[in-house]
């Protein structure tokens, strides 16, 4: 099972990549402002299309709003 931002997901398995759990959030890997941690390490934007996912994997999509 994957943890995406805290919540067990069942649709994304081990041995898909970040990509594909950007996509199933509906955010494009060219998006701006969206930075990707698995198990608590940063994953470079241009690793994101290779980078894929272990059983148990923690995910924290992160991205910055406008504001004040």
């Amino acid at each position: 099972m994957i943890t995406i931002n805290g919540q067990s997901q069942t649709d994304i398995q081990a041995g898909q990549t970040v990509a594909a759990v950007l996509e199933r959030l509906e955010l494009s890997v060219d998006a701006r402002g969206v930075a990707v941690a698995v198990d608590g390490e940063v994953i470079p934007r241009s690793a994101w299309t290779m980078f894929t996912l272990n059983e148990g994997a923690r995910v924290e999509v992160l991205s910055a709003m406008q504001g004040g």
